[in-house]
């Protein structure tokens, strides 16, 4: 006797992924894609169903797990800011003078720029 696992996708998002999958270039590129949706559909079910058992017992226990489990991408405000603290703009002594006052300063004006944009 065969059993349907409970996460099988219908035929109609199977056949939705293949078309989709079918648009990159190369087998290996289409196997990739393929999977990369069906792993992603099969998560996203398995986190919806904690989510309905959850709702049983505490409301905020779902919106954690959610959250915990399906993080938000970074906004393009963290983004950038993530990447202006990874550059260090180090002083650069010529002569005695500093060459890289004036790109410190203009990266100190962007940092704050972006500290105030919303989130």
């Amino acid at each position: 006797m065969t059993q349907q696992h409970p996460i099988t996708p219908p035929p109609e998002l199977v056949q939705h992924w293949s078309d989709e999958a079918l648009t990159a270039s190369g087998m290996l590129e289409v196997k990739k894609k393929f999977a990369a949706l069906a792993a992603q559909w099969g998560a996203d079910t398995e986190l919806e169903a904690c989510c309905a058992l959850l709702e049983v017992s505490d409301d905020n226990a779902r919106d954690f797990l959610q959250s915990a489990r399906r993080p938000k991408l970074p906004s393009l405000k963290e983004q950038a800011l993530e990447a202006m603290r990874e550059m260090q703009i180090e002083p650069c002594i010529i002569n005695g003078v500093d060459t890289n006052a004036a790109v410190r300063a203009k990266y100190e004006i962007i940092r704050r720029a972006l500290e105030q944009l919303p989130q």
